[in-house]
């Protein structure tokens, strides 16, 4: 939600991170996190849910916390926890994808089943 109700802010901060369009990135970054944990949530193909989360967590991770590029130890440690955590909900996204994917309509939980099948 904070990519709506403090927009400005994070686009200052997408941009001074290099973001392209950061304009127009942080609202669309924002609505597909939020469209996305909400069809996991609800199950409404929760599988094309997660992999819109891996889509938004991967690129964060990458673009906003490249701890790389730091030369302070302290903002390093600090970008390098931000981006392992994304990594690391990314990872739980894919795994929520193979879940929905290899389970269809099986589950019994979903409002619309899976888009995908493996």
């Amino acid at each position: 939600m904070g990519h709506f109700s403090q927009r400005e802010m994070m686009t200052g901060y997408a941009a001074s991170k290099g973001v392209p369009a950061a304009g127009l990135m942080v609202p669309f970054s924002g609505a597909v996190s939020i469209l996305g944990g909400l069809m996991v949530a609800v199950g409404v193909w929760p599988d094309l849910g997660a992999l819109l989360l891996v889509a938004f967590l991967v690129p964060t991770a990458v673009l906003m916390h490249g701890f790389w590029r730091e030369t302070d130890p302290a903002s390093k440690a600090n970008e390098q926890t931000q981006f392992l955590k994304d990594l690391s909900l990314a990872g739980a996204a894919l795994a929520l994808f193979a879940f929905f994917a290899s389970a269809g309509d099986e589950l019994g939980l979903l409002v619309l089943g899976p888009v995908f099948t493996l």
